[in-house]
């Protein structure tokens, strides 16, 4: 009985399906291939089979002596369909770390936690900073056996930011802190030689700088000791260059200001002493800078206090003045202030500045202003001024009742006016304390 149409259709169908098998290379129906294979590939036709697309296969008679094959057809290849997910206005939290190509592009953006880190911390060699109040940041740095003494008054005060410098441990002051101290090698100290001593500091510039950068940090204003007459003191000016190296390379807004001191009318009858000195004075001449008159000082603290006390006492004493300038620069008041900015002028002024104060217990007084800035001269430990200042300051410190006194008021004025009839620039205040023997007078004139 010949096979009928579809009976022959269905064994060609079968056919195919058994040449697939025997050849794994043949192309693969789209709806034969599972979706996630992909060809490592392309495909090559295999050679028995035609390029053209596939068509359905024509049926055709088989013999007449050929049996049929019993073979039930094929079961028709469904496909699931596919289903999005519905939309959701809901923010999607994104991926805690991106992979793929979400990492190449997080890449571009790696700075922004470059930047959020914290910054690295300070040097374990940094010193802490200053505990007195101050209307600036500064630090004091003490060069030979003199400076380093009166930087050991500073460092007393509560200025933590201060560094003793000399080349022999032997002018260390006691109680020192070690880290305070830097000992520069070369020379067990220089004999009062300030050719050797410009040697010894000019070789370790680089160690001084280094010193102040790890262990000061960034301040604005230097405040370098030195004693007049030694050889290492007398030297310091050679350091100049290292001083300004740091300013600028931590953008400091002040300068350096130079404290000096100038020997007894006895140490200068020696050739050495004073020669030493006067190469300190012209090296420091055209900086700002103060000048201690140590003369002077024996001379108001003879009778006070005994030898062994004299210079501590002496620089505890001008430690403290300064300090009151510093720190009147950093306070409010009702009346009259001088600020930071009032400050810096005064102290970046090129040339001597002469620094005192003084005490009028009899406030009623009609040439009370006279008092007071005669006062301050006197009692200054500086020599005196000579000719016309560039800049000068009066602080006047009253109790509530002084300044609630009209008399009193007026006599402050004519304070201001000594004062500022022999400065180009004058910059006053006036602060209001509890409990003062009489008024106080503070006054700085400098640009001599």
């Amino acid at each position: 009985m010949p096979n009928s149409f579809y009976d022959e259709a269905a064994k060609e169908i079968i056919r195919d399906a058994a040449e697939k098998k025997n050849h794994p290379d043949s192309p693969m129906d789209a709806f034969e291939r599972p979706p996630s294979a992909a060809p490592a590939q392309p495909a090559q036709p295999a050679p028995h089979q035609a390029t053209e697309p596939h068509q359905a296969p024509v049926p055709r008679q088989s013999p007449q002596h050929q049996a049929p094959i019993p073979q039930a057809p094929s079961a028709p290849v469904t496909q699931e369909p596919v289903y999005e997910a519905p939309y959701s206005p809901e923010p999607q939290a994104p991926s805690a770390l991106p992979s793929g190509e979400l990492e190449d592009d997080y890449d571009d953006f790696d700075f922004v936690e470059a930047y959020d880190d914290d910054p690295v911390g300070d040097d374990e060699r940094m010193l802490p900073e200053n505990s007195a109040a101050s209307a600036i940041k500064c630090a004091f740095l003490g060069i030979g056996g003199g400076g380093g003494k009166l930087a050991k008054a500073f460092l007393d005060l509560g200025f933590s930011k201060t560094l003793l410098i000399n080349t022999t441990i032997k002018d260390q002051p006691e109680g020192v802190p070690a880290q305070n101290f830097l000992l520069l090698p070369g020379a067990d100290g220089v004999g009062k030689d300030i050719d050797l001593g410009k040697r010894v500091l000019e070789n370790n510039s680089a160690l001084v700088e280094d010193a102040i950068r790890t262990r000061i940090g960034k301040v604005d204003w230097l405040f370098v000791l030195a004693g007049g007459g030694g050889g290492t003191g007398s030297a310091c000016p050679i350091l100049n260059g290292a001083f300004d190296r740091y300013l600028k390379s931590v953008e400091s807004s002040g300068k350096v200001v130079y404290v000096i001191t100038r020997p007894t009318a006895q140490e200068l009858l020696n050739p050495t002493i004073a020669d030493n000195y006067e190469h300190l004075l012209s090296s420091v001449s055209l900086s700002p800078y103060i000048m201690i008159d140590n003369e002077k000082q024996l001379q108001l603290l003879r009778g006070k206090v005994g030898m062994l006390n004299l210079y501590p006492s002496a620089n505890k004493n001008f430690a403290k003045l300064l300090w009151q300038v510093l720190k009147l620069a950093d306070e409010t008041s009702p009346i009259q202030s001088f600020d930071s900015k009032d400050l810096e002028r005064v102290l970046s002024t090129t040339g001597r500045m002469v620094i005192g104060s003084t005490v009028a217990r009899d406030v009623n007084r009609q040439d009370l202003g006279s008092i007071l800035y005669q006062g301050c001269i006197k009692s200054s430990p500086c020599p005196p001024p000579a000719g016309k200042a560039s800049t000068g300051v009066m602080l006047l410190i009253v109790t509530p009742a002084m300044a609630s006194n009209p008399s009193v008021s007026k006599n402050l004025e004519a304070a201001f006016s000594y004062v500022g009839g022999r400065t180009d620039t004058l910059f006053s205040g006036v602060y209001i304390k509890q409990r003062l023997p009489g008024i106080i007078a503070i006054s700085v004139i400098a640009g001599f």
